[in-house]
């Protein structure tokens, strides 16, 4: 059973920052990608960052410059650091993953706060 636990989540002022991580544990069929996703009250749930193999990144257009999605692959773990938030990046945050056979697991999400 595949589980990713996110954790970092919280209340921020506008201009902070915040280090969200996501543990990965159980059995699957590698990864071929990570990312995480956000939704904010009322809104669809929207993909934030992604890192793929080769440790190619995307970025959504609003977070660009921001944030910064990493893995430690030694720890089975993947990060987001983000800078510079601003109160439309209240979410939930949740971590995400496709292994080869393209099977998505996600996590419970963590949420994040920004107050002005």
């Amino acid at each position: 059973q595949v589980q990713l636990v996110e954790s970092g989540g919280g209340l921020v002022q506008a201009g902070g920052s915040l280090n969200l991580s996501c543990v990965l544990s159980g059995t699957f069929a590698g990864i071929l990608e990570m990312g995480w996703n956000r939704q904010a009250p009322g809104k669809q749930r929207e993909l934030v960052a992604t890192i793929g193999s080769g440790n190619r990144r995307n970025y959504a257009d609003s977070v660009k410059g921001r944030f910064t999605i990493s893995r430690d692959n030694a720890k089975n773990t993947l990060f987001l650091q983000m800078n510079s938030l601003k109160p439309d990046d209240t979410a939930v945050y949740y971590c995400r993953l496709v292994d080869f056979r393209v099977r998505t697991y996600w996590g419970q999400g963590t949420q994040v706060v920004v107050s002005p």
